[in-house]
């Protein structure tokens, strides 16, 4: 049985008021934008060299000078739809029932593409190439090992752009030494927390459905049943995507990949933010920076010129600090903050050992296997910005280009000797700045959200600040449960609190 569960927040995608509107899975606008734009696997270029080749000669493998490889969902047998997210059908803009019908079901269960061996039109799935620092370490080639795209979908209403994707449908190129399975407990637990997370509008991948895999016994410590999350994001672009070409030393690709995102997952050069005031008051100047800066001009001062990757750059800081502040905000611990698990887009990805705090404690992680504490809670801001280094170092000759970024000459043949030296002493400013700038954001993010929770109507600034550090220290010295603080903070009357002893009897 269909269980549903429903939510009354979103990130922004849709309303999800009007119950009767949406349209079924086959009239769903469906595109592959990012299979078109981006280079395949080159052993097997086409969907038809895929889906005829025999299923092991796949891989797991290396992959290069590519960005995904097509391939296919492996068929379940006897699925059973165990659970859907009503406000993910309406943000994708199915319309209700249409998860009852046998299509959908077949769809989520990995045993639906649309794509035809016989004509070979449509869209063929893909899996995704990238590699990641995991633990401070590169860990070189990682990739989608159990995770396929289907087709991108767009709302007819609010014209946002999923990309769809199974999670636990089989083995890809990307497995490494994986079986390309979900076992249903993490799948649960995945499909939970990223509903949550858009319902406390902090910015998330979605999850649409989860499917139980009767037939499929998946050997982890034990034996367990399997599962597939059937799970949606604007993209599913990360940091990793860039470490992966900048260690293959793919400098074209990195331009390639930079302009797409632009171009194809936000909303073209001219939303990203322009320069800030080359002034001390960049805290105040960071929140909202003005944008519309045509695509080719340049903006900043002598020795720190932002080109237009800059300008990318800072947008996907940006949001990733935004992010991180909400974290913080809500004591959520990803638990696994790898460069591979940190999004282009600001989202919450890929949920493995995460967390919300009970306790209050500021170096608790998830993570039995982070024994340094790396990804704590206390350490997730200064981890993102470590992980966006890491991007900008990627990034590095498109920063450090300045007014040369679409010279001839850099673009076919890379950076000369002469001119290195003043492009890595921009690249290093531009990205120092850009620094000040995440500090900023993500410190403005988090009073803004912490006065929302504590119940205030307008942020004092430094009283403010003093105001959340004897909150915290109070609740670590005390072993307060962090969420249950909030909630029951809800429940006191501000008349209960008009003096000295009314403050002691409510306290």
């Amino acid at each position: 049985m269909t269980a549903h569960l429903s939510n009354g927040a979103t990130n922004g995608t849709s309303n999800g008021n009007n119950q009767s509107s949406g349209v079924s899975l086959d009239d769903l606008p469906k595109s592959n934008i990012f299979t078109s734009s981006l280079p395949p696997d080159p052993t097997f270029p086409t969907p038809a060299a895929s889906h005829t080749a025999p299923r092991q000669a796949l891989g797991p493998r290396m992959v290069k000078g590519a960005l995904y490889t097509y391939v296919r969902p492996e068929k379940s047998k006897e699925p059973e739809l165990l659970a859907v997210s009503e406000r993910a059908m309406r943000d994708i803009g199915l319309k209700p029932g249409e998860e009852k019908t046998e299509e959908f079901k077949k769809l989520v269960a990995g045993n639906k593409i649309f794509w035809d061996d016989q004509s070979e039109k449509g869209i063929y799935p893909w899996a995704q190439c990238y590699g990641g620092w995991q633990f401070g370490s590169w860990a070189g080639q990682l990739g989608d090992g159990r995770a396929i795209s289907l087709f991108e979908s767009t709302n007819p209403e609010t014209k946002t752009r999923y990309e769809i994707q199974l999670k636990g449908a089989g083995k890809t190129p990307y497995s490494r030494f994986a079986d390309g399975k979900a076992v249903l407990r993490s799948s649960i637990r995945e499909f939970v927390v990223s509903e949550a997370l858009n319902a406390l509008n902090i910015p998330s991948t979605r999850a649409l459905a989860l499917t139980l895999l009767p037939d499929e016994k998946v050997r982890r410590e034990r034996l367990e049943p399997g599962a597939i999350v059937t799970r949606f994001a604007q993209s599913w672009l990360r940091i990793g995507t860039f470490d992966i070409l900048r260690a293959r030393g793919n400098r074209d690709l990195i331009r390639q990949v930079s302009t797409y995102i632009a171009e194809n997952v936000f909303d073209g050069w001219t939303s990203l933010p322009a320069v800030l005031p080359d002034n001390d008051n960049i805290t105040t100047s960071a929140i909202k920076p003005p944008r519309d800066v045509p695509k080719t001009e340049l903006q900043g001062a002598e020795g720190a010129e932002e080109n237009r990757f800059t300008r990318l750059y800072r947008e996907i800081v940006r949001r990733n600090a935004k992010t991180v502040a909400a974290w913080q905000a809500y004591a959520f611990t990803n638990g696994v903050l790898n460069t591979d698990n940190t999004s282009i887009f600001g989202l919450s990805i890929d949920f493995g050992p995460f967390a919300f705090l009970d306790n209050f404690d500021p170096d608790y992680t998830p993570n039995h296997d982070d024994h340094m504490l790396r990804y704590s809670y206390r350490n997730q801001p200064s981890i993102i910005w470590w992980n966006l280094v890491r991007l900008g170092e990627s990034l590095g000759e498109l920063l450090g280009a300045g007014s040369h970024v679409d010279d001839e000459q850099f673009i076919s043949k890379g950076v000369t000797q002469d001119f290195a030296p003043e492009l890595i002493k921009r690249a290093e400013t531009i990205i120092g700045r850009v620094g000040e700038e995440f500090k900023a954001v993500f410190m403005a993010e988090y009073k803004r959200l912490m006065t929302a929770r504590l119940g205030l109507k307008s942020q004092k600034g430094e009283e403010d600040e003093n105001l959340y550090s004897e909150l915290l220290d109070t609740m670590e010295a005390l072993e307060l449960d962090f969420n249950q603080f909030f909630r029951k903070l809800s429940s006191v009357n501000v008349a209960d609190l008009a003096d000295e002893e009314k403050r002691k009897d409510v306290a």
